[in-house]
C-alpha cells in the first residue's frame, strides 16, 4: 500500500513528476530532475517550506487565541502576562528569537540532563525549532487580530448564550467563535502570508528549505542570479496560490455570516 501511494505521489509531483513543471521546463538547464540538475533538491524544499508553514499555523492560532482570552480576561495578572509576552516577540527580530529557541533549548536540555548524569552532545531538530520560533512570533502577532476581532462583538452575543442556558465554554465554541474568526480573518490572512515568507529564515539553522537548497545550488553552480530568481519566483507563486486560496474561504465566510 505504502508503494503503491508512493508511486502516485511521484506521478502528481508538482515539480519532478510526468508532468512537473522542472520535467518539461528544466529539460537539459540547471533545474533539471535527477543528476543532471537541481531539481529534486528545490523541489525537497518547496516541500519543507509549505510542511513547515502549514505546521506552524495552527500551533500559532492556538497560542494566539489564547493570548487573546488573557488579555481581554478580568485578572489583572493575566493581562499582564499577555501584554509582556506580545511585546516582547513583536519586538524582537524573528532570527533572534529563532536562535533563542534553537540554541537556548539545547542549553537547557544539555544543562538538565547533565544534572542526572547525562553527558552526551544534545541537538534539537531544526524543524521543531523552526516551528516553534514561527508560532510564538505569529501567535503574538495573531493574538492582537484575534483581541480586536474579539472587541468587535457585542456583549449580548455572550448575554444571549447565557439566556439560552449555555455554559460560557459553549457560547463561546457555538456563538463567538464562528463570528470571531469572519471578523478576524482578514488579518489573519496577512499574516499567513508573513509567515510564508518567514520561513526562509530557517535556512540559518541548517533546516533545507527553499533559501538553503538555492543556496547551496548558486555555490556550487557558481549561478546566484538564476538560483535566487527561482527562489523569488516559487515564493511568489506560493503567495498568489495562498492568495487566491484565502480569498475563496474569505468570500465563503462572508456569504454565510450574510446567511445567518
Amino acid at each position: 500500500m505504502s508503494g503503491w501511494l508512493s508511486a502516485l505521489f511521484d506521478t502528481l509531483d508538482p515539480f519532478c513528476g510526468p508532468a512537473g513543471i522542472f520535467t518539461w521546463l528544466g529539460q537539459g538547464s540547471l533545474i533539471a530532475c535527477g543528476d543532471a540538475g537541481w531539481g529534486d533538491e528545490i523541489a525537497f524544499g518547496v516541500k519543507v517550506t509549505i510542511t513547515l508553514a502549514l505546521a506552524t499555523l495552527p500551533v500559532g492560532l492556538v497560542i494566539g487565541f489564547l493570548i487573546a482570552l488573557a488579555a481581554q480576561s478580568e485578572e489583572r495578572l493575566l493581562r499582564l502576562a499577555a501584554g509582556i509576552y506580545t511585546t516582547i516577540f513583536r519586538g524582537l527580530p524573528e532570527l533572534l528569537t529563532l536562535f533563542i529557541v534553537y540554541y537556548g533549548a539545547q542549553i537547557l536540555l544539555q544543562t538538565v540532563l547533565s544534572t542526572f548524569g547525562y553527558d552526551g552532545r544534545v541537538e534539537i531538530n531544526a524543524f521543531v525549532a523552526g516551528m516553534v520560533a514561527l508560532a510564538v512570533v505569529f501567535s503574538s502577532y495573531s493574538s492582537e487580530v484575534l483581541l480586536s476581532a474579539f472587541r468587535a462583538i457585542p456583549r449580548g452575543q455572550y448575554e444571549a448564550g447565557d439566556a439560552l442556558g449555555l455554559r460560557r465554554w459553549r457560547t463561546m465554541f457555538l456563538i463567538v467563535l464562528p463570528q470571531l474568526i469572519r471578523i478576524a480573518l482578514p488579518g489573519l490572512t496577512n499574516l499567513w502570508l508573513i509567515l510564508l515568507k518567514d520561513t526562509s529564515y530557517v535556512s540559518v539553522i541548517g533546516l533545507a528549505d527553499i533559501i538553503r537548497q538555492t543556496g547551496i545550488a548558486a555555490r556550487v553552480s557558481r549561478e546566484a542570479f538564476f538560483f535566487y530568481t527561482i527562489a523569488c519566483l516559487l515564493y511568489l507563486v506560493l503567495a498568489m496560490i495562498s492568495s487566491f486560496g484565502l480569498g475563496f474561504i474569505e468570500r465563503w465566510a462572508k456569504r454565510s455570516g450574510v446567511s445567518r
